[in-house]
C-alpha cells in the first residue's frame, strides 16, 4: 500500500514538475517578447529621430545652397547687364565714329575734286604759256630742253665737275670709312695661310726597289691598285716618289693611305691591295666625318643633317685654285659672321650659307650641273631652310641678291679669296686677264693707252685731252667699271682710273 502511495505520489509530482516547467518556460517567453518589442519601439523611436534631424538637416543644407544659388544668379545678372550696358555705349561711340568717319570722306572727297579742277585749271595754263612759248621761240618743249641743257652744261661743265667730286668724296668718306674698318677687321682677323695643293699626289718610298714590288708582275700589282682605288699612278724616273693622279681628291687620300700601309707591310698583292683599299676607305670616310663635326662646330653652326655634315667633310680633300675649300668655308663663316653682326642681320643665316655656299664642289665630279646648283639641290634635298639656300646661291651671281645675308656671302668669299696668299693661277690666266681689261679700255674713244697694274687689280687710262673733256672722262671711267664688271670674273675689285693731262709747250728764242 506504501508502495502504491510512493509511486502515485512520484507520478504526480512528475506531473507536477513538468507543468510547473512549462509554466516558467511559458512565462520567460512572454517576458522576453515584452522586452523585444520594447527594444523594437525603442529603436523606431530612435531611427524617426535620426529621421527628422537628418531631414532638418538637408533642409537647412538645401536652403542655404538656394540662397547660394540665387546670389550667384543675381550677380551674373547683374554682370551680364553691366557687359550690356557696355556694349551699348561701344555701339553707340561706333556710330558716332561711323558718322564723324562718313563726314570726313565726304569733306576729303570734295577737296579732291576741288584740287583735281585746280589742277586741270594750273594744266592748263601752262600748256597755253608753253604754245605761247613755243610761238615765240619756234622750238618746241623737248627742243627747248636739249639747248638748255647742252648750253649749261657747256657753260658750267667744269662747275659740274667739281660739284661731282666734292659729292662724291663728301659721300664716299664716310662709307668707304666703314666699310674699311668693317673689311680690315675681318681680314686681319681671319688672315689665316693657305698651302697650295694640285691634281697629284706625291707618296714618298724607302727605296726604289719598292716600285718593282708595286707594279708586280707583269703590272698585275699597279692594275689591281688602280683598279680598286681608280686612280692613275705614275712610276718613273724620280727618285724615291711615285705620283698618284687623279680629279677626284677624295680617291686620291685613300689611294695615298692604303699604298703608305702596302709599303709599311711588304706584302704588296691583289689581295692585300683590295683589303688596303677598304681600309684606307674606312679611315678616309673617318676623316671626312671627323672634318666636317669639327668645321660645324667651330663656326657653330648646328641644326644640320648628319649627311650633309658629312659632305661638307669631304672638302677637306678638295682644293681651288690652291686653296683648301672648307677651310675657305669656315673662314668664310666666320667673315660673314663678323659682316652680319655689324650690319645687325641674321648672322646664323650668313654663317650658316657661307660656310655651304661651295658643298656643290664635293661632288661636282659626280653630279651634272655647276657647283652651285649641285648645291642648291643637296640643301634642298636635306631640309636646309630657304633662307640659307638664299644666300648660298648668289655667291657667284648666277641667282639674284634677294637678301641682304646672300650679299654678305658674296663679300665674304670675295674677302676671303682675294686676300694676298689665298689663291694662286696661273700664268696664262694672268695674262689672259691683264689682256681683257686693256682690251675693254682701249675700246673706247678717245683713248691714248692704257695699263693693267697690280696682278690685273689696277688699270689706269690715258686719254687724249682734246678729244675726252673732264666730264667725258668722269662718264668714261663709270662705263669701262661696268662692262667690266658684266663682262670679266674676278676675285675682289678692279680699280678703274682714267687720266685726263693737257700740256702746252712754248719755246723762247
Amino acid at each position: 500500500m506504501s508502495l502504491k502511495f510512493v509511486l502515485l505520489f512520484a507520478s504526480f509530482t512528475g506531473l507536477a514538475g513538468v507543468v510547473l516547467g512549462y509554466l516558467l518556460r511559458l512565462l520567460i517567453t512572454l517576458q522576453r517578447k515584452s522586452s523585444l518589442e520594447l527594444k523594437i519601439k525603442q529603436m523606431m523611436l530612435d531611427a524617426k529621430e535620426e529621421v527628422k534631424k537628418i531631414t532638418a538637416e538637408a533642409e537647412a543644407k538645401a536652403a542655404e545652397n538656394l540662397k547660394e544659388s540665387r546670389g550667384e544668379i543675381k550677380q551674373k545678372e547683374e554682370q551680364a547687364k553691366k557687359t550690356e550696358e557696355r556694349l551699348v555705349k561701344k555701339e553707340e561711340f561706333l556710330d558716332k565714329r561711323q558718322l564723324d568717319i562718313d563726314k570726313e570722306v565726304e569733306a576729303i572727297k570734295g577737296k579732291v575734286a576741288e584740287i583735281k579742277a585746280i589742277k586741270e585749271k594750273a594744266e592748263n595754263l601752262v600748256a597755253e604759256k608753253q604754245g605761247e612759248l613755243e610761238k615765240i621761240s619756234g622750238l618746241d618743249r623737248e627742243d627747248a630742253k636739249k639747248e638748255l641743257l647742252t648750253l649749261v652744261e657747256k657753260q658750267s661743265e667744269e662747275d659740274l665737275v667739281i660739284h661731282l667730286q666734292k659729292l662724291e668724296r663728301y659721300g664716299a668718306e664716310q662709307i668707304e670709312r666703314k666699310a674699311k674698318d668693317i673689311l680690315v677687321t675681318a681680314i686681319q682677323r681671319l688672315g689665316n695661310s693657305v698651302s697650295a695643293d694640285i691634281l697629284s699626289t706625291t707618296v714618298t718610298i724607302p727605296s726604289d726597289e719598292i716600285k718593282g714590288k708595286i707594279i708586280g708582275k707583269e703590272g698585275r700589282n699597279i692594275k689591281a691598285f688602280e683598279r680598286a682605288t681608280g686612280v692613275e699612278v705614275i712610276i718613273d724616273d724620280t727618285p724615291g716618289a711615285i705620283i698618284i693622279s687623279s680629279f677626284d681628291p677624295v680617291r686620291r687620300q685613300v689611294a695615298k693611305f692604303a699604298l703608305e700601309n702596302l709599303i709599311l707591310d711588304g706584302r704588296i698583292q691583289p689581295a692585300k691591295i683590295e683589303e688596303a683599299v677598304e681600309k684606307a676607305k674606312q679611315e678616309i670616310n673617318r676623316i671626312i666625318k671627323e672634318k666636317g663635326e669639327q668645321a660645324v662646330y667651330e663656326c657653330g653652326v648646328f641644326n644640320l643633317d648628319p649627311r650633309v655634315v658629312a659632305i661638307l667633310g669631304r672638302l677637306y680633300f678638295r682644293t681651288s685654285y690652291g686653296q683648301n675649300v672648307l677651310q675657305h668655308s669656315i673662314e668664310m663663316a666666320h667673315i660673314a659672321g663678323m659682316l652680319a653682326e655689324e650690319l645687325g642681320v641674321n648672322v646664323s643665316v650668313a654663317k650658316t650659307g657661307a660656310l655651304l655656299h661651295d658643298i656643290g664642289k664635293a661632288v661636282d665630279h659626280e653630279v651634272q650641273g655647276t657647283h652651285v646648283e649641285i648645291g642648291r639641290r643637296i640643301l634642298q634635298k636635306f631640309g636646309v631652310s630657304e633662307e640659307v639656300v638664299k644666300a648660298m646661291q648668289a655667291h657667284h651671281g648666277e641667282y639674284p641678291y634677294e637678301t641682304v645675308e646672300s650679299i654678305i656671302v658674296q663679300v665674304a668669299d670675295a674677302i676671303s679669296g682675294s686676300r694676298p696668299g689665298a689663291r694662286r693661277d696661273t700664268v696664262e690666266n694672268y695674262l689672259k686677264r691683264l689682256g681683257d681689261l686693256e682690251a675693254i679700255a682701249n675700246s673706247f674713244t678717245g683713248v691714248e693707252k692704257s695699263f693693267a697694274l697690280q696682278a690685273g687689280r689696277e688699270i689706269r687710262i690715258f686719254v687724249y685731252p682734246d678729244q675726252v673733256s673732264d666730264l667725258d672722262a668722269k662718264k668714261m671711267a663709270r662705263d669701262i667699271a661696268t662692262r667690266v664688271e658684266n663682262e670679266l670674273k674676278y676675285p675682289g675689285e678692279i680699280k678703274v682710273t682714267v687720266i685726263r693731262e693737257s700740256r702746252v709747250v712754248e719755246f723762247a728764242r
